[in-house]
Parts: C-alpha cells; sequence; structure tokens
C-alpha cells in the first residue's frame, strides 16, 4: 500500500487550539481516552480515535452494533410559516412529509450550489427538526425567514447513532419492546429509554440498519441514557467505536459529507443527487438556477488495489489531471482502497481504468465506478437484507 491508513494520518496530525468556541459532548466521561483525537464539526467536539482500531470495529459494526457520538446538530423550525419557510429553502417537496416522519432534503444556494444536506423531520404540526451537518443553517434560515411567522431554535440536542444488524434488537431491549421490527426505515417519534423521553428515527449514516437518538436538551440526563444503551446493547454484541469505522462504511454507501465531497461549486445533480430535487413543486432557493444546470454527474467512486487514495490526490488519464479525490479509505469488505473522485468535467467516467496520482507523485491504477459501490437499493438500511459479511 502506497500510502498510510488516511484515518490514522488524519490522528497524527493534530495542532493545538483554543476550545472556548466548541461544545464538549455530555458523553465524554464515558469514553475519554490518552490517546483520543477529536475533530470539530458544526461547532461540536466528536471522537475521531480513542486508541481504537477502525478496520476492527468497522466488522463490529457490519457484524453486531456500533454505537457512535455524532456531532450532527438538529435546528428546529417551528410556527406557523414554518412549511412555508422550509418548502422556499429546500430543493424538496416537504408539504406531503407526514409527521413522525423523516426526509432527505437538500438546500440550494440562488446559483444552484449545495449549501446544506440533511435530514428533516416533522415532529408535530407546525414543528420540524432538521439534523444539519457542518455548516450555517441557522443563520440561512433567519436570511430567509423575512415574512414566515416561524421560530427557529437550537433545541439543544445531542444526536447517538446505533448502527448494524443487532441495533434492532438493541433498540428493541432499550425500549422495553416499543421499538421493533414495524418501525419502518425514516419513520420516528418519541419513546420511552429507560425513564426518559427521546426522539428515535430509523436512519444512519452507515449504510446498515440503525437508529438516531435525539436527546433533550437540559431535559435528558445523557450520563444515563449512554449507560442505559449500553447496558441494553452489551448483551447483544454492542460496542462504542470512534467515527473511523463509520467513514469507511460511508464510503461504501456513497452517503456523502457536506463540505468535504461536495459544496456550494456542485448542484445536486453534480453530486449525483439529482433524484432528491423536486424541480416541479414550484419556487425555491435556487430552482431557476437547476432548470438550466447540466443534469450530468462529476462525482464517482474510485477503486485501487495498489495505494491509498487521499484528499486533492489527483486522477490522470494520459497524464492529464482530470479530476481530484474528496475522501477514501481502505474497504475490509472490498479489499482494495476506496475514494470519492471530483471530475473537472462530465463524462462516461464509470468503468474507466485511470491512474490515481497520490502526494508522492507516484501513480497507481484505479478503476472508477457509480456510486454506491454496493447495495445501490439499500435493502442493508431497510432491513431487507440481512447477510452477513
Amino acid at each position: 500500500m502506497a500510502a498510510c491508513d488516511p484515518i490514522r494520518t488524519q490522528n497524527s496530525n493534530i495542532v493545538a487550539i483554543s476550545a472556548r468556541r466548541f461544545e464538549e459532548s455530555p458523553y465524554i466521561e464515558r469514553y475519554g481516552h490518552p490517546e483520543m483525537a477529536r475533530g470539530v464539526y458544526a461547532g461540536r467536539f466528536f471522537p475521531m480515535f480513542y486508541g481504537d482500531d477502525p478496520a476492527e470495529k468497522y466488522w463490529i459494526l457490519r457484524r453486531k452494533a456500533a454505537l457512535y457520538d455524532v456531532p450532527e446538530r438538529p435546528v428546529e423550525i417551528s410556527g406557523p410559516g414554518a412549511l412555508g419557510l422550509l418548502e422556499k429553502v429546500f430543493a424538496r417537496k416537504i408539504s406531503t412529509l407526514e409527521e413522525g416522519r423523516g426526509r432527505y432534503a437538500i438546500a440550494c444556494t440562488p446559483q444552484g450550489g449545495v449549501f446544506m444536506d440533511g435530514l428533516l423531520f416533522k415532529l408535530a404540526e407546525n414543528r420540524f427538526w432538521y439534523v444539519q451537518p457542518d455548516g450555517a443553517l441557522e443563520t440561512w434560515l433567519i436570511a430567509h425567514s423575512e415574512g414566515f411567522d416561524v421560530t427557529i431554535s437550537d433545541p439543544k440536542s445531542r444526536v447517538l447513532q446505533i448502527q448494524g444488524p443487532a441495533s434492532l434488537a438493541v433498540m428493541k431491549a432499550a425500549s422495553n419492546g416499543a421499538i421493533d421490527e414495524q418501525m419502518a426505515y425514516f419513520h420516528a417519534g418519541f419513546f420511552d429509554l429507560g425513564g426518559q423521553e427521546l426522539y428515535v428515527s430509523r436512519t444512519g449514516w452507515t449504510g446498515e440498519v440503525g437508529f438516531e437518538v435525539y436527546s433533550q436538551g437540559e431535559q435528558t440526563d445523557h450520563l444515563q441514557l449512554w449507560d442505559h444503551l449500553m447496558a441494553a446493547g452489551e448483551p447483544l454484541g454492542l460496542e462504542f467505536s470512534g467515527s473511523g469505522s463509520m467513514e469507511i462504511r460511508r464510503l461504501e454507501a456513497g452517503i456523502l459529507d457536506n463540505i468535504t465531497d461536495m459544496d456550494i461549486s456542485m448542484t445536486p445533480f453534480q453530486a449525483g443527487l439529482g433524484q432528491f430535487v423536486d424541480i416541479d413543486k414550484g419556487k425555491f432557493v435556487g430552482r431557476e438556477a437547476l432548470l438550466e444546470a447540466d443534469r450530468r454527474t462529476l462525482l464517482y467512486g474510485l477503486k485501487c488495489k495498489a495505494a491509498m487514495p487521499l484528499m486533492n490526490n489527483l486522477v490522470l488519464r494520459n497524464d492529464q489531471r482530470v479530476g481530484r479525490v474528496r475522501a477514501g479509505a481502505w474497504s475490509p469488505y472490498l479489499d482494495t482502497a476506496i475514494g470519492y473522485v471530483r471530475f473537472d468535467a462530465p463524462g462516461d467516467w464509470a468503468g474507466q481504468n485511470l491512474m490515481l496520482q497520490c502526494q508522492t507523485g507516484d501513480t497507481h491504477p484505479c478503476e472508477i465506478v457509480s456510486l454506491p459501490f454496493y447495495d445501490p437499493e439499500k435493502k442493508i438500511p431497510r432491513g431487507l437484507d440481512k447477510t452477513l459479511p
């Protein structure tokens, strides 16, 4: 392998910074470790690595269940004008979203670029949560809220993800049977978990069957919640994991990371997310630009046996740059290095054999594929494919 493990590469590239502006996790007491490396995302610390082996935790995720403390930040949009504002800001149709359901939704710039992507949940009539990745969503919503009777607020919710084939059994035990097989993909609701009311969705960022648990700010005893989930899950194989195993699996599943894999310079079409643009729903921010936009994608998968694709590595054809790597990792399941490449221009890239240029200048053969790398029908997270790898 021509480059080292990108997860460990990131961990060694660490600098000391002031932590005053960033939000500490309420769960830190349960996993703090001398070797822990943390990242900052959406203004929150999250554990990238704490001495664990990402490949080992990957197999726990694939065969049992993993618990992740993730930094995504829910934002609440409520009031009589909430639906109108959401229809204006997001490219997805929101009026058909039912209470107790979630929907993937993209916010675009007026130029049609991807400003933000995330999950929108309808908690009640005129009450929504949008679970945002990195970026200034609250400011964006406020900037577009003139004329709408709406309140935009921070519910101070922290998110835990329980992912993997045993996650349903874990949540069934943790909820005393209230969460069961009847809870479908992208369904959500309030449940009693160890005597505390939490919002739970059947979603995740791994391409596996999974759940996300949203705390209720100061109403939640976070350490009690952690202990309750671990007590319910440990007999079923649940283990805590840093984000390294999640990063590997989300790449395999073709899940994109805002700003890392796509940004305002890319339209949803260029990011391969055109199916999440409801262009005929009526006026929304970016619609006019998207009507005229090229519908072809620029983002593809890359496989390379000989070298690890790292961010900003070049992809060459006939010694000329045609694209740049956005993210990469070693896939234990596929037994090859994988990554995302953003091409400089649209084309029939899938199936082509190109060259990956590493940071050293060395080049290695790579294969370009469509995303995701497997399970395009999402049978695994839907619970339709229960085959363990």
